[in-house]
């Protein structure tokens, strides 16, 4: 593990002691639960159907109504 120190304004560490006081941890828990759920929150799944399945529209050329039926083409 590595340490890292930081510096809260008495605003930001009433909010983190809360909210760890909220969820029944410390506030070194709390840090790290933070920090994964916004870290984590946008990174892409490799396994998503985007990514795997291959293009459900077979002929060539322009598609009419993509932008109004981009789930029907996609997931069918």
């Amino acid at each position: 593990m590595k340490v890292v120190q930081t510096k809260l304004s008495t605003i930001e560490y009433e909010l983190l002691r809360k909210y760890a006081e909220s969820k029944g941890i410390t506030i070194m828990e709390a840090v790290r639960e933070i920090l994964r759920k916004h870290l984590l929150e946008g990174e892409v799944d490799p396994n998503d159907p985007i990514f795997t399945e291959s293009p459900s529209v077979k002929k060539k050329g322009k598609v009419e109504k993509i932008s109004e039926e981009h789930d029907k083409i996609l997931y069918g």
